[in-house]
């Protein structure tokens, strides 16, 4: 019997992993999410608490998904603290996905953006020239490196990080890295997930150049299916209309980069 995405299925989480001291990744059994389309999403209910939009992460483990969480408000703080044996409510999946060209691909991912970025590696060929970046804070907040290097082994690629205090990798804001690689690069594909001033930043260095770029935005969801407007950014539901788009769409957008919706919808300044 096919699962209906708009009603919410309890799920036990099995495993949580500490990726950093404000990030972990929670593993559950599935037969629907482990198999979504790379940049579509899950609306996670916290019982007790509330219910978030989260982009699904993959397992290694066959028949398993999970979720990749850092912990910031009430409700991502919530799942955060979930333990093994803990029920959480999922549906879904949401949302539109990106669309993979062929060639040499720039994949960037700032925090748990890099959870969309996963799960498009998985779904590329070996054919594929990747460079992925991984924006961060500091050292501490690096996770993915090796997981990213492990699933790109018969790809010819590259996984470069970015701390903005320089304690690993480049020094330095990503976007700068982003900046410097597609002015020395040819790139057939760019595509960015992270905080929304950063995929801003992405989105012109790419687009400027015409090189074609998409990015998987995030912002304020209470519903998921296009009735609450509260992810609304200039005429686009995020929920409904993405959460991927293309730089050419984003370009005449006059609040991405520039402003976002609180819970109460109300515009305000990034």
């Amino acid at each position: 019997m096919q699962r209906n995405p708009n009603h919410t299925t309890i799920v036990t989480v099995e495993k949580v992993i500490e990726e950093t001291p404000t990030v972990r990744t929670l593993v559950y059994s599935d037969d629907v999410m482990p198999n979504v389309l790379p940049g579509q999403f899950a609306m996670v209910w916290i019982p007790g608490v509330n219910e978030l939009p989260m982009s699904v992460m993959i397992s290694q483990e066959s028949g398993k998904a999970a979720f990749t969480v850092r912990k910031h408000g009430a409700a991502s703080t919530g799942l955060f603290n979930i333990q093994p044996g803990q029920k959480i409510g999922i549906r879904g999946p949401y949302g539109n996905s990106f669309d993979i060209k062929a060639g040499k691909l720039l994949l960037v991912g700032g925090g748990t953006g890099l959870v969309p970025m996963m799960r498009l590696i998985t779904n590329l060929t070996p054919s594929h020239d990747v460079t992925l970046l991984i924006g961060a804070k500091t050292k501490d907040e690096v996770f993915f490196e090796d997981l990213a290097n492990q699933l790109l082994k018969d790809n010819k690629h590259q996984v470069l990080v970015s701390t903005d205090d320089g304690s690993y990798g480049e020094n330095g804001f990503v976007t700068d890295l982003v900046e410097k690689l597609v002015s020395e690069n040819h790139f057939d594909g760019v595509y960015v997930c992270g905080p929304e001033k950063m995929m801003y930043k992405t989105v012109q260095s790419a687009h400027s150049r015409g090189i074609f770029v998409q990015a998987s935005l995030e912002r304020m969801m209470k519903c998921g299916v296009g009735i609450c407007g509260s992810c609304c950014i200039g005429e686009d539901l995020v929920c409904h209309d993405g959460t991927i788009f293309d730089g050419e769409h984003l370009s005449k957008n006059k609040e991405f980069g520039y402003f976002h919706r609180n819970k109460a919808g109300i515009l305000e300044n990034y």
